[in-house]
């Protein structure tokens, strides 16, 4: 799989690009896009832990259009940002000007697989990657270059998509009629907003264990949450009304099937 193509997938639509129908660009669409993403998944600042990271150095592999990067910089972090997507990159950038962050964050381009290529290697206290290496076509590499940022004592936290999750189940009986056999084709096709991602992994927790102690990291916690509830035609115009067999179900039983079955296994690891 050539990264040229996963490159021109996100550059056709950034992620979280419709999160708001404010002109993009202005400060009004940067608070609306924030304020959307951590409704509809507010474990994303239970995870990152953004003030704890103030008066460190954060390594960001795949800052999209720069939700975290800006909440990590406003949080009082000196920010690293890569991004793959040049599109993306450039409404990161924009943001930081936006609300007067871009001393904060330096941004690069390139390919996180090759990030020693283009990015000075040095220690960071935090490597963060929220949805990102699942992307790209040789996730394991892309983790082994961390290691090149990484000290005694570095945390990585990184999220990937996980395999038994209700959304995989849904995306098997709704798009692929519960031919199982096309499950890798089914996830990569329809696992985004935009149908079509050339390459989409997902991991079970042991897959995502060994990926990082492969590359030397010790795991201290793995997580799993995130059930999108709400119905697709109402989101896209910006109402949020959950699916019937959604509506009923009590909070702590939405809460267990998340923690359970959710899409997003959250993984929290260091460098022993």
């Amino acid at each position: 799989m050539p990264i040229e193509r996963v490159r021109e997938f996100w550059d056709r639509r950034p992620c979280n690009i419709r999160h708001s129908p404010k002109p993009v660009g202005t400060r009004e669409y940067f608070d609306e896009v924030e304020a959307r993403k951590y409704f509809v998944e507010p474990h994303i600042p239970v995870f990152a832990e953004f003030p704890r990271w103030r008066g460190k150095r954060v390594l960001e592999i795949g800052c999209g259009i720069g939700t975290d990067t800006i909440n990590f910089a406003r949080h009082g972090a000196l920010v690293t940002a890569v991004e793959l997507s040049e599109k993306s990159l450039e409404i990161a950038k924009k943001r930081a000007e936006v609300y007067g962050l871009q001393d904060r964050i330096r941004f690069f381009w390139g390919d996180a697989e090759d990030l020693t290529q283009f990015v000075p290697v040095e220690p960071y206290d935090l490597i963060y990657s929220f949805g990102v290496i699942h992307h790209t076509p040789r996730p394991e590499r892309a983790v082994n270059q961390m290691r090149y940022y990484a000290q005694p004592g570095t945390t990585v936290k990184i999220m990937v998509y996980y395999r038994y999750s209700w959304k995989v189940l849904w995306i098997l009986l709704t798009y692929g009629k519960g031919q199982f056999w096309r499950l890798a084709e089914l996830i990569a096709q329809h696992s985004e907003a935009q149908t079509g991602c050339p390459v989409t992994y997902t991991y079970t927790r042991r897959e995502a264990r060994q990926l990082l102690e492969s590359a030397g990291f010790k795991v201290r916690e793995m997580w799993v949450d995130h059930i999108f509830p709400y119905r697709i035609p109402d989101y896209i115009q910006y109402r949020y009304v959950k699916t019937w067999y959604f509506r009923w179900l009590p909070k702590p039983v939405f809460r267990w099937l998340e923690r359970n079955f959710g899409w997003h296994l959250c993984i929290t690891a260091e460098m022993p």
